[in-house]
């Protein structure tokens, strides 16, 4: 619970358990969330080793993210919830 139990960390990878996304792809997905947070939360699951952040040498910058091996094992648990949320809000 302490690498994913934050507001935005299980909503950053489970958008990313389709594919990799680039930065502004992934934060548009999550409405509400600010700059600060979203460079925040992207750096403690890097650190956590949950997501790849790959940087791509053009102009302008293009950084993607992904989920590493590690990550992706989590996506039971990530599909679960999400399964649990829309059932809660159909009732």
């Amino acid at each position: 619970m302490n690498l994913i139990g934050t507001k935005w960390k299980p909503l950053i990878m489970f958008h990313l358990l389709d594919g990799n996304l680039r930065s502004g792809v992934l934060q548009k997905h999550i409405p509400g969330i600010s700059n600060k947070m979203f460079t925040q939360t992207v750096r403690e699951l890097e650190k956590d080793g949950l997501i790849l952040r790959k940087v791509y040498p053009v102009v302008p910058p293009k950084v993607e993210y992904g989920l590493t091996e590690r990550g992706k094992s989590l996506e039971t648990i990530l599909r679960g919830l999400d399964d649990w949320g829309v059932k809660d809000s159909n009732s």
